[in-house]
């Protein structure tokens, strides 16, 4: 079984960083495309950004040019970094990975996280 877990989230002030990180666990060969999404108080969840195995990303528009997607395709984990925070980004902020193939010949075609929850509040 393929899991994610999440982490770094907390308070934070407007203006400030968050790193958040997700870690892929299970006996994993692939991931083709991993990335983040978030739900904010009374709105559905919605993509934040995305990453493939050959590094093409892809984000919202509001979160252009503040957050940074990246990877590590050998510990298939995925990182956001968050800078800039304003308050509309306090969100639950949960990871997905889609295509996953694993042993025994297993394939999966989105994982989701239980989420990390951001604050940006001062």
């Amino acid at each position: 079984q393929v899991q994610l877990a999440e982490s770094g989230g907390g308070l934070v002030q407007p203006g400030g960083s968050l790193r958040l990180a997700c870690a892929a666990s299970g006996s994993i060969r692939s991931i083709n495309v991993m990335g983040w999404y978030r739900r904010a108080p009374g709105k559905q969840r919605v993509l934040v950004a995305r990453i493939s195995s050959t590094g093409s990303t892809d984000y919202a528009d509001s979160v252009k040019g503040r957050f940074t997607i990246s990877r590590d395709n050998a510990k298939n984990s995925v990182y956001l970094q968050m800078n800039s925070l304003k308050p509309e980004d306090t969100a639950a902020y949960y990871c997905n990975a889609g295509d996953v193939r694993a042993d025994p010949g297993y394939w999966y075609p989105e994982v989701w996280g239980p989420g990390t929850l951001v604050t940006v509040s001062s």
